[in-house]
């Protein structure tokens, strides 16, 4: 049975003539994502020797890159992120909300992601939290988990945010759980409006205080006139902003949080083929009810369109406010349990059953199934040892 294609095996194969073609282009971060694929689960980032003590069956394993851009890194990431957040589930239903750009930004916040995705990130906190506050909607403190996605099933540019968010909150003196409508949580016509006017708002303060750069062909809006010119059109426009039906409950939550929180790109498993300078990958097409189509591609257009979607240094991607936010999250969720009657985090952890996490270095014997053990290690060879482990 032939290997299956990898986004790794794409960049080693056309990463080269990519980097002498496109070389003006590409900046530190995306040379350093294609670095890291070509060489992950290689030898030339050591490894270590893997032996069966039931049956003697010997295997080489070769260490991983673990930059969280490549397809191949994200599951012990995911696991462990995961299992940390089994302990912040309540008893209540959980809604999906997502919060889009119009195109007319997009490209604004392509040429300047580190100021315009930290932009991005207020605006949808702000929104949620101020809407949420308002008697006249659910009048109470909520949580939520945000996480950044820049693509749409294409590999194109697509700049949206994810929330996560339980269905109520805390009222603001503690002392009651306030829920929201069955299958309803805020109205997302307001939410969208005032998405807009935060993000538009924000966006204007960082061309003024000079902090926004542009090049190419947008460099025009560089200029005062032209710039103020897209922010008018922008706030004509409609802001996508839409809340999918409540999850069914906590082993759903955790499901889709595994699918998206660690997610990139486009993972090993939608990709099709390589033949020559093509490269051939699924894709649903959701103005088509989400049919399943093939698109073939250049492989440079390939790998143009996966590095789009590299994140700045340091840049966190997974992010929680509110009820959820990192400062006080454990004293709020009890607070929250104890209003709710719930279940106590061993239980709702028992519950959901999740699946084990491991250690990077378990494996299990592909003869008898039992535990291997490691026999021996050995180091990347020096000078030059990579070292681009990145934030989520």
């Amino acid at each position: 049975m032939p290997a299956r294609l990898e986004v790794a095996d794409i960049v080693r194969r056309h990463g080269q003539t990519y980097r002498q073609a496109y070389d003006d282009h590409l900046g530190r971060v995306e040379r350093r994502v294609m670095s890291a694929l070509s060489l992950c689960r290689t030898a030339r980032l050591g490894g270590h020797v893997l032996g069966c003590q039931s049956c003697g069956t010997i295997r080489v394993a070769y260490n991983s890159c673990r930059n969280r851009h490549c397809p191949k890194c994200q599951g012990q990431a995911s696991r462990e992120w995961l299992a940390a957040r089994q302990k912040d589930l309540l008893s209540v239903g959980y809604f999906h909300v997502v919060f889009t750009l119009p195109q007319q930004i997009a490209a604004i916040v392509f040429q300047n992601k580190q100021v315009t995705y930290a932009i991005l990130f207020r605006a949808v906190a702000e929104t949620l939290r101020r809407i949420a506050a308002n008697p006249k909607h659910l009048g109470a403190e909520i949580g939520f988990i945000a996480v950044l996605h820049s693509w749409g099933q294409n590999l194109e540019y697509h700049p949206h945010i994810h929330c996560i968010v339980p269905g109520g909150g805390l009222a603001f003196d503690g002392s009651r759980w306030v829920p929201c409508r069955a299958n309803f949580f805020l109205p997302v016509r307001v939410l969208s409006r005032l998405f807009r006017r935060l993000f538009l708002e924000e966006l204007k303060g960082a061309f003024e205080g000079d902090k926004l750069r542009f090049f190419g062909e947008f460099a025009q809006l560089s200029e005062p006139a032209n710039f103020k010119r897209i922010l008018a059109e922008s706030r004509r426009l409609e802001w996508l902003v839409y809340a999918k039906p409540p999850f069914a409950g906590p082993q759903q939550v955790l499901a889709y949080l595994a699918r998206y929180a660690h997610r990139i790109a486009i993972s090993n498993s939608r990709l099709v083929g390589m033949e020559g300078d093509q490269v051939t990958f699924r894709w649903r097409d959701y103005r088509h009810r989400g049919a399943v189509k093939v698109m073939r591609l250049n492989a440079h257009e390939f790998i143009r369109r996966f590095l789009l979607h590299t994140l700045p240094d340091g840049f966190h991607r997974i992010r929680h406010y509110g009820l959820l936010a990192n400062g006080h999250r454990q004293q709020k969720l009890e607070l929250c349990r104890r209003l709710l009657c719930a279940l106590s985090p061993e239980a709702v952890v028992e519950e959901s059953n999740p699946e084990p996490t491991s250690t990077p270095f378990t494996s299990r014997c592909a003869c008898c199934g039992e535990r291997m053990i490691i026999l021996g290690v050995w180091a990347p060879p020096r000078p030059g040892r990579p070292s681009w482990n990145d934030s989520s």
